[in-house]
């Protein structure tokens, strides 16, 4: 019974795109359904780990998401009620995590595709402090000693827990999320929104992991202090 909500989601957000009769929509996916290839969607993590990390496993999300009415909203739309079901902030890996994976199992997107265009995430967990992460980043004398000047430029942000910012004057922003995993421990994830396609998307996460290596060990070897 929920599987068959779900698909009545979907074909319910296929006529207010299309404008077609309930009808005339479930013939179009029925008919792309046993057209398309069977490829599994591309998850962030197994059933077991999101489970562990959320309470939930992936089709209880995606039948959940589905009965709220998903595959009719944003991106950003959809992150901020998946955080409020979890009790985390929108950017937090787990709501990322459960949003990207609804969407490339239940509307076809590609990794990293968003409605506004490509994300990429990349995450490394620092044994410092949040508040002395949090300064390294948000800083631009110590930003500027592991990522090149002039490269971001401050919108938002919270002390010690995340913030914004327009990347090298162009359209595509990158926002940054401080977790705390324990007393000298912290999760930096940086999130690089709005990349204008695939290939962006792979240069990006490449540069991030390079540049976060490059911030983990100045920080680890304390040559900020």
């Amino acid at each position: 019974m929920t599987r068959q909500r779900s698909f009545k989601h979907l074909v319910r957000s296929r006529m207010a795109k299309t404008g077609e009769s309930y009808t005339a929509a479930r013939a179009v996916l029925l008919a792309g359904a046993a057209a398309a290839p069977a490829e599994k969607p591309v998850l962030a993590t197994s059933d077991e780990t999101i489970r562990e990390r959320t309470g939930r496993g992936w089709e209880e999300w995606f039948d959940l998401l589905d009965e709220w009415g998903a595959a009719e909203k944003s991106h950003r739309e959809i992150a901020r009620w998946v955080a409020g079901q979890l009790g985390v902030v929108p950017l937090a890996w787990n709501a990322q995590a459960v949003v990207g994976s609804y969407e490339r199992a239940r509307l076809g997107r590609a990794v990293g595709q968003k409605d506004d265009g490509f994300t990429v995430s990349v995450s490394r967990t620092v044994a410092v402090g949040a508040e002395r992460l949090y300064d390294a980043v948000v800083d631009e004398p110590r930003r500027a000693e592991w990522l090149p000047e002039g490269k971001l430029t401050e919108r938002t942000a919270t002390r010690p827990a995340s913030a914004r910012f327009d990347w090298d004057g162009g359209p595509s922003r990158v926002q940054v999320v401080f977790d705390v995993r324990d007393a000298g421990r912290t999760r930096v994830t940086v999130s690089h929104v709005r990349l204008a396609d695939a290939d962006a998307a792979t240069a990006m996460k490449a540069f991030w992991r390079e540049r976060l290596d490059a911030l983990k060990a100045r920080l680890e070897g304390g040559s900020d202090a």
